[in-house]
């Protein structure tokens, strides 16, 4: 539990001639401190001071910084030790720390007892991991507005929009001889439609988050000798995969993690779906199928000169994945249409001719139009899921409602708001925390 001890760790460490953290956080944390620096400290105050151990030689000398509870990050009392960025003089003031009572903090305990102590929801605390893990200033953005609330409130607000619909729901159950109707029904029917609207639009917006966050994982798909590898070299901009004109060259799965114009891309390379082959080829091609099944995105190349008897060859393969992108490859052996579908692309990646369009679909797909419009906020598959079993459980309430199966109806209600609490933390179990703070780094 928060508050029982108290921890340390080290913060940040800049290299040699850097700035370096030692971070204190709990009952203890003052005190150990003040004994390290021999002064008292004043909360909110710059103190310059001489870090010593035992003896009284000294360490390190540095800034200390006190911020008394609850008013830290963690919501107890909190001390940075802030020194020379040397790694070695840094682990000498740690052990300082640690045989003065404290002890080394977890993975992401501080923001861990941030979380417990209410200064943080669950989304806010992944996001610190998240705006740290950035890759870029558009996903540090994302970050950033997560961290800001942006995405929790969105989901708090939909939350207390389902608590008052299920009130409804459970009044009107107390009062079962009196038809619907006359206990507001319609009131209640708008308020569902209306939620399950803004949980549809928060789901767009939370996808759209989340692949700026992890990345589009795209399956490049396609009959034998339709320029599969070759597209993948093209958009890693390296030789990659190997590239023959023999059919069944690439036997089994080859990944490669590329970014298109800030569009984190998990390619992965399979083998061409035909007919036959032999055994190592059918085997490729059923790890192939089973890749699809993960992705979010099939890249489908298809010989531009045979696309209607290529598109034939993979359209088992690919029903079930959720977007599609149709790549005609060879457009300097074929004449392109002087226009193409919305999700079609004409490319030769022999001579790169289209790969700009390719990487403006790209971007698209991602949810990153071309006038660099941002996601709102960043999110994560978990909480994704979570508000699809929500918008799942918002349906069947209204299909209930309609038959008039109040009971089950409220159920519902109950079971979706409990999908939202747990995006947030105020429905999380222990093991859910365990896990999403073991990802985090040691000082966060």
């Amino acid at each position: 539990m928060p508050g029982t001890d108290t921890i340390a760790a080290i913060a940040t460490a800049a290299g040699a001639g850097g700035i370096g953290v030692v971070r204190l956080s709990g009952p203890r944390a003052k005190a150990i401190a003040e004994t390290i620096c021999g002064r008292r400290l004043r909360p909110r105050h710059v103190h310059y001071a001489r870090f010593t151990d035992d003896a009284g030689e000294t360490l390190d000398d540095g800034i200390a910084l006190y911020f008394a509870a609850p008013a830290s990050y963690t919501g107890e009392d909190v001390v940075e030790l802030q020194g020379h960025g040397s790694p070695a003089v840094l682990r000498e003031v740690l052990s300082r720390c640690l045989a003065l009572g404290a002890r080394i903090a977890r993975p992401g305990e501080f923001s861990e007892r941030a979380f417990l102590n209410g200064k943080l929801d669950l989304v806010q605390a992944e996001a610190v991991a998240d705006l740290i893990a950035a890759g870029d200033a558009r996903a540090a953005r994302a970050a950033r507005r997560s961290l800001d609330g942006v995405f929790s409130r969105r989901v708090d607000a939909l939350a207390d929009l389902l608590l008052r619909l299920r009130v409804h729901v459970e009044a009107a159950i107390d009062f079962a001889d009196e038809p619907l109707d006359t206990l507001g029904g319609d009131a209640l029917r708008s308020g569902l439609a209306r939620a399950q609207d803004d949980l549809d639009a928060l789901l767009v917006e939370a996808e759209r988050g989340r692949k700026l966050r992890d990345g589009l994982h795209a399956v490049i798909v396609g009959p034998p000798n339709a320029g599969k590898s070759s597209l993948l070299n093209a958009l890693a901009g390296s030789e990659r995969a190997i590239v023959s004109d023999v059919a069944g060259t690439t036997r089994d799965l080859l990944r490669e993690t590329v970014r298109v114009d800030g569009v984190e891309l998990t390619l992965v390379d399979t083998a061409g779906l035909r007919a036959g082959g032999d055994a190592i080829e059918r085997e490729g091609m059923r790890r192939a199928e089973a890749e699809l099944g993960r992705a979010d995105l099939a890249i489908v190349v298809l010989d531009g000169r045979e696309v209607e008897a290529g598109r034939a060859a993979v359209a088992e393969a690919i029903a079930d994945v959720p977007q599609r992108l149709w790549v005609f490859n060879k457009s300097d052996l074929a004449a392109a249409p002087a226009a193409a579908g919305e999700n079609e692309v004409w490319v030769s990646a022999r001579t790169g001719a289209g790969l700009d369009a390719l990487h403006a679909r790209l971007r698209a797909l991602a949810g990153l139009e071309a006038d660099g419009v941002d996601g709102s906020f960043s999110a994560r598959t978990r909480q994704v899921d979570a508000l699809r079993r929500a918008r799942q459980e918002l349906v069947a309430a209204r299909q209930l409602l309609d038959r008039d199966r109040l009971e089950l109806a409220a159920e519902s209600l109950r079971l979706g708001h409990d999908q939202l609490g747990e995006i947030t933390g105020r429905v999380a179990p222990d093991d859910l925390l365990g896990h999403i703070f073991s990802t985090f780094c040691i000082g966060k």
